[in-house]
């Protein structure tokens, strides 16, 4: 075993008097010694309950003949990050989460891992260092949050963004605001529609790292605390047969983990998250790959925020096994990837079968033939943007708008919410990249005041930054190059003609070359907005969006 290195034989008699310190047995330091990683605290709603989640974690593993040994990572709440300073260490985190998983699995050499995370950057970190170390590992949510409901209708966190825009424009008052406030967001979990968190447990799960329902059992039920206690007890499983993360991750997985992606209408940063996945792995995901599987891949389920149903209606209507139950009748899905059931995907699905048609939509009846995410290019992005198409409305699929430039998100949502930007406009928000930003922050607050004023179906945006995964409408993200290293981008001017053709994938600046030529002679770089600590040594490692974000080895 691996934890022999730091346990076995009279060198390491020092080690296991350490052990024994903290109260472990004998016996519970000759078992196989597995690794939980708790992302805990007490300031994520959605982890806030992973102390349990843990618990049952532990329970599964000494069932199963195994001593757990905790330890925690940090994490940050997008929500309550957004819109400030803060929001710049949001994805710089999940690096950090990566590499402190990786210093504790190597400093103590644990056999195997558990992974419990719950929102947004913390479940690629922890995947991430799964791929590096590839000792046997799962991955096991702390499940979504339940919607609420304000007078008689459901409700979810971005109702409550969406409703300041609409205070501003007078269509609420202050005590509607108020009351969206105390009841959107009614217990712990990830937030309760399609966004970031809720996305990424979803395609843990279709890649095959987590457990059939790790994505959508909600957070306040048993059936999630009974999932930890199986997880637990199920990588002992994995350890015995020693099927490592590389083994799990192959290019086939990948392939079936975005068609998900597809059929679900996932957040944008899956396609930050889901290559700097793979990336470890060893394999590059070309954003090209997205656009491909896209086009073959129907949009089959329509949930918040494009949508009407929350993470508990796919739940009760089969989860993320009955969606690719459903897309493997067109062999969308690859059947023979191994999961951690220990099964391929193939016998994972045998008895599967969707529950409520209304919610996983079957084949020949997709809310969009095609994906629910498109990959843009054109002269403003050479390398591509990335748009939620399924939550964008019909009438703004097409659009020639004109340029708003903002150089930061909070000048642009000021003018937002103070009536500045008009049916018409294009909002540009640059310096907001991986570099720029730096940490490519999301963009929740301008794309709510936009659908909160009534503009969704007049004005779009297109940012080097990112979105939350509660973000709609016409928002464009992930532009790359950046503004910060002289992407095109930088080029726009207030007043440019801009093109957004999404069905044709396309992002142009309706400017002649030449004036473009001239534009970019007179360019100077930006200071850097931040020049010490952790976000300073990021802006320096990151790559493009396009490349995931992830960080220079070399």
């Amino acid at each position: 075993m691996r934890s022999d290195l730091m346990k076995k034989g009279i060198e390491k008699a020092p080690h296991r008097s350490l052990f024994k310190a903290m109260g472990y047995t004998q016996t519970e330091i000759d078992r196989p010694i597995i690794g939980v990683v708790n992302s805990a605290n007490e300031i994520i709603p959605g982890h806030i309950h992973l102390d349990k989640i843990a618990e049952g974690v532990k329970a599964g593993i000494r069932l199963a003949g195994g001593t757990p040994v905790e330890f925690n990572t940090i994490g940050v709440c997008d929500g309550i990050a957004m819109n400030h300073a803060g929001m710049r260490y949001s994805l710089a985190s999940r690096e950090l989460i990566a590499d402190s998983v990786e210093i504790m699995a190597m400093a103590h050499p644990f056999d195997a891992l558990v992974m419990i995370p719950n929102c947004d950057k913390i479940i690629p970190g922890m995947m991430m260092a799964a791929l590096r170390l590839n000792i046997p590992a799962i991955v096991i949510s702390g499940g979504p949050m339940l919607a609420g409901h304000v007078g008689g209708k459901p409700v979810d966190l971005i109702t409550v963004f969406e409703g300041v825009g609409a205070l501003k424009a007078g269509q609420i008052s202050l005590g509607e605001l108020e009351e969206l406030e105390d009841d959107a967001c009614p217990g712990c979990g990830s937030c309760a529609g399609m966004f970031t968190a809720n996305s990424m447990n979803c395609l843990v799960e279709a890649l095959g790292f987590g457990l059939p329902g790790n994505g959508t059992i909600p957070a306040v039920t048993a059936a999630r605390v009974r999932l930890a206690k199986e997880a637990g007890m199920r990588i002992m499983d994995l350890l015995a047969k020693d099927i490592k993360p590389r083994d799990i991750a192959t290019m086939a997985a990948f392939e079936n983990a975005i068609a998900v992606d597809m059929a679900l209408g996932c957040s944008t940063n899956t396609v930050l998250h889901v290559p700097a996945i793979a990336n470890e792995a060893g394999i590059r995901l070309d954003l090209g790959v997205f656009n491909k599987i896209s086009a073959r891949t129907p949009h089959l389920c329509s949930l918040r925020p494009g949508g009407a149903h929350f993470l508990e209606d796919l739940d009760s209507a089969g989860g993320v096994q009955a969606v690719m139950k459903e897309l493997s009748r067109r062999e969308l899905i690859d059947p023979a990837p191994i999961t951690v059931t220990g099964k391929p995907v193939g016998e994972n699905l045998k008895g599967v079968r969707v529950l409520r048609p209304e919610v996983i939509r079957p084949l020949e009846n997709p809310y969009h033939d095609k994906g629910g995410i498109a990959v843009l290019y054109g002269n403003i992005a050479p390398e591509g943007a990335v748009v939620k198409q399924s939550a964008v409305a019909p009438e703004m699929l097409t659009r020639k708008g004109r340029a708003r430039v903002f150089e930061s998100e909070s000048d642009a949502a000021n003018a937002i919410l103070d009536g500045l930007i008009v049916p018409g406009d294009v909002v540009v928000i640059r310096y907001e990249g991986p570099k720029g930003g730096p940490g490519m922050q999301e963009m929740l607050t301008p794309t709510a005041a936009i659908i909160g004023r009534g503009l969704g179906l007049d004005v779009a945006l297109i940012t080097d930054g990112r979105f939350s995964g509660g973000t709609t409408g016409a928002a464009i993200g992930h532009i790359s190059p950046e503004a910060a290293v002289g992407g095109p981008i930088a080029l726009i001017e207030e007043g440019d003609e801009i093109l957004v053709d999404i069905p044709n994938k396309k992002l142009d600046l309706l400017v002649d070359d030449a004036v473009l030529a001239k534009r970019r002679q007179a360019w100077k770089p930006h200071e850097p907005r931040v020049k010490t600590g952790c976000l300073a040594r990021y802006a320096r490692l990151v790559t493009s969006g396009s490349r995931g974000a992830v960080l220079l080895n070399e």
